[in-house]
């Protein structure tokens, strides 16, 4: 751990290369640019308003729409009104330029028009100075000359991050500070595929600054048919699986997939012509979904006819699945499932299932030669270093990574339980054993406790799952934390059914003396499935107030005593137990 001589709060303070020494030395190359010259230039900080011609935004919209008019401004103003002085532009309220585009104390105004699948539209976007930027202060803190804090100089990292990112944007698919591509992507579950990419950002060093560079993963939703992206989330062999209709549990778990993506329609003739974000399903089928509707050819004349009716005489199409629920865009419009397309380059929000975290870390997992050898050809190919724009912010950025100093600091001691046969131990490459070791401190003994299947009882008999719990009561008072009652109730539910009301029924079979509560649930899931795991987990902490464990059906079978053993773990720490501990000298 580095050491400073004096204090850098207070004015005038200077850096004293002063280091530790415990460890071996080594030099390593680190996944950083350091940059040759930075700004010294004042920065000036812009406030950004675009609005349609005419009419407001009752809010923003996405930011890749905003960043878009922007841009197209800037291409259509930038050798008159901008005076060829780059603007670099945060998709929300604030832009950055190296130079003043207006005067202070007045107001540039630039039209443009934008054209989008086919749709033009006008915009109009006020730009004034809201601050000057002095980028001096950004020089001191870097030397430890000046008592700002980081907060100070944050202004001047976020323009020139912005305008690093503006050179990575054309080329990749930007989201903040991370930027991806869809080569080599890897598809994974439930609609979604994986995308690698970079994250760039300026760090302050001691007396440098650097360009840093991380390489990242992202989940984006699988571009093409929703039909088809509907089939792979539910685990269908075919859609007509659900023409008895959908259960609550399968509504749920299409809307939180929908939840913020745009979809494109595939009837009105070329894709793009017609885009839209969800808001919610019909509860019908679109051949029972009925509406009031005056035919077109029959002027004044309305009568009721249903969803599937409607595409039939008003597009001439016969929809292929009128027993699934209808998408709910705008103005309550209904759109079919099957004529719906997943727009390109979105990013997945939602939580991964087990499969796709699985998927996800097994892709991200790379040796550090190979991150190296991605970032080096990354710096290559962006030539972030030859952009004007990045030259007009005053910036000098090599195209090698940084060269450090390193040591290696011995292994620390972990501890356990003094009944352990052994108490303390160094590990080995990074790895340890957990056999004969007990927890440090052990939590509250588990009194009061319930098994939920959420699996189905011909596949999940009650014997082979009392069989698993006996040897995780077993294996946990081995490990030093108390389990009571080694017998708890069990009780089956159904995972598409309502599993708040299931969990209930679960926590009152468990027979509870007065004044004292459920301590914990042990819930079997049949599946990986994300919305049911977090169904359970927030009935669980919101609703019921009790703990949750959850595990997969498939782990019952055998009963691996290493598998109970770290499940113990899990459960301990959640009783308020501590499973292991660093010596004091190594903290």
């Amino acid at each position: 751990m580095s050491q400073r001589g004096e204090s850098s709060s207070s004015p005038g303070t200077t850096y004293v290369k002063q280091y530790g020494s415990m460890g071996r030395k080594l030099k390593v190359n680190v996944n950083m640019i350091e940059l040759k010259k930075y700004p010294e230039q004042n920065i000036y900080q812009y406030d950004v308003d675009l609005v349609p011609e005419r009419g407001v935004f009752k809010k923003l919209p996405a930011p890749e729409f905003m960043r878009s008019v922007f841009d197209q401004a800037m291409r259509t103003h930038r050798t008159t009104k901008l005076k060829g002085i780059p603007l670099v532009y945060d998709a929300r309220k604030i832009a950055y330029a190296p130079s003043p585009i207006c005067s202070s104390n007045e107001e540039l105004v630039l039209d443009v028009s934008y054209t989008e699948s086919g749709r033009s539209e006008k915009f109009v976007i006020h730009i004034r100075e809201v601050a000057v930027i002095n980028t001096t202060i950004l020089t001191e803190f870097i030397k430890g000359k000046s008592s700002a804090g980081v907060a100070d100089i944050q202004p001047a990292l976020t323009a020139l991050d912005l305008a690093v990112g503006s050179v990575v944007r054309s080329q990749m698919v930007g989201f903040n500070r991370s930027f991806f591509t869809r080569t080599q992507a890897l598809p994974t579950s439930g609609g979604l595929e994986l995308w690698r990419g970079f994250s760039f950002s300026v760090r302050p060093g001691i007396e440098r600054l650097f360009l840093n560079i991380n390489t990242a993963v992202t989940a984006m939703y699988t571009p093409g048919s929703l039909l088809e992206a509907i089939i792979n989330i539910l685990e269908l062999r075919d859609v007509n699986q659900v023409r008895g209709g959908l259960s609550p549990q399968m509504v749920r778990t299409i809307g939180s997939y929908l939840r913020g993506v745009v979809l494109y329609l595939k009837h009105r003739g070329i894709q793009g012509k017609r885009k839209f974000s969800v808001k919610g399903m019909t509860t019908k089928p679109l051949d029972k979904e009925s509406f009031e509707w005056e035919d077109p050819t029959q002027e004044g004349k309305t009568e009721m006819v249903t969803i599937e009716k409607y595409y039939q005489r008003r597009y001439n199409i016969k929809l292929n699945y009128p027993f699934l629920p209808g998408l709910v865009g705008r103005k309550n419009a209904v759109f079919p499932i099957e004529l719906c397309d997943i727009g390109e380059n979105q990013r997945y929000k939602g939580k991964l299932d087990d499969k796709q975290t699985a998927d996800m870390v097994k892709f991200a997992c790379q040796k550090p030669s190979e991150n190296m050898s991605r970032i080096n050809q990354a710096i290559s190919n962006l030539g972030i270093g030859t952009s004007p724009v990045v030259k007009a912010f005053g910036m000098e950025i090599p195209n090698r990574l940084a060269e450090v100093e390193a040591r290696v600091l011995p292994t620390p001691t972990i501890t356990y339980g003094s009944r352990s046969r052994e108490p303390s131990l160094a590990p080995s490459s990074g790895a340890w054993n957990m056999r004969d070791k007990q927890v440090t401190t052990s939590g509250k003994p588990l009194d009061y406790w319930a098994v939920l299947v959420l699996a189905n009882r011909s596949y999940m008999a009650e014997g082979r799952v009392q069989n698993f719990v006996t040897t995780l009561v077993r294996i946990c008072n081995q490990t030093g934390y108390r389990i009571n009652h080694p017998q708890p109730p069990i009780v089956y539910g159904n995972p598409n059914a309502d599993i708040g009301r299931e969990m209930k029924k679960a926590c009152d079979s468990i027979r509870l003396r007065p004044g004292d509560a459920p301590q914990l649930l042990l819930v079997i899931l049949p599946t990986t499935n994300a919305q049911v795991y977090q169904t359970v987990k927030n009935c669980a902490y919101t609703t019921l107030g009790v703990q949750s464990q959850c595990m997969q059906a498939k782990h019952v079978q055998n009963a691996n005593a290493q598998y109970c053993a770290n499940l113990c773990l899990k459960i301990n720490a959640k009783m308020g137990g501590t499973n292991q501990s660093l010596v004091g000298q190594n903290l």
